[in-house]
């Protein structure tokens, strides 16, 4: 397998109130329309899908259309380049519907970080600390 994540896709509830969560309330770029049925966000390195929940499961295969828990041992995360745009973007977020968990707080790794659901509960860590990004945006772990 070549060392590379292409898709991470949210089941959600309701497709258009998601679309417009990321799109108006983060900002990011979508690619399509939740006419489409799926909806797709182009990000630095990895694309977002949101699709519903229940043909997600479904797509899976028999059994896996389960209730969703409160916490599925998964997060995602957005490094930043500055310190306050930690507290910044949670704001955002806060600002279109998402509850912050976590607010902003020195971390033991020397970074700063805080963590908000979508409206699907799907938690998000905003993090910023010694990090480097390539041209593109795409972190660059050392």
């Amino acid at each position: 397998m070549e060392p590379r994540i292409s898709v991470i896709t949210l089941g959600v509830t309701d497709l258009a109130r998601s679309f417009r969560f990321y799109r108006d309330g983060l900002g990011l770029p979508p690619t399509r329309k939740p006419e489409d049925g799926i909806v797709f966000f182009q990000t630095s390195g990895v694309t977002l899908a949101l699709f519903p929940y229940g043909e997600l499961a479904d797509d899976v295969g028999p059994g896996w259309n389960l209730p969703h828990s409160r916490f599925t041992g998964i997060t995602l995360a957005h490094n930043v380049r500055e310190r306050e745009d930690v507290d910044r973007l949670l704001a955002q977020a806060e600002a279109a519907g998402a509850q912050v968990i976590k607010p902003a707080r020195d971390t033991e790794w020397g970074g700063c970080s805080g963590y908000f659901t979508d409206l699907d509960g799907y938690l998000w860590e905003v993090a910023w600390g010694a990090f480097e990004f390539h041209e593109d945006g795409a972190l660059q772990v050392p």
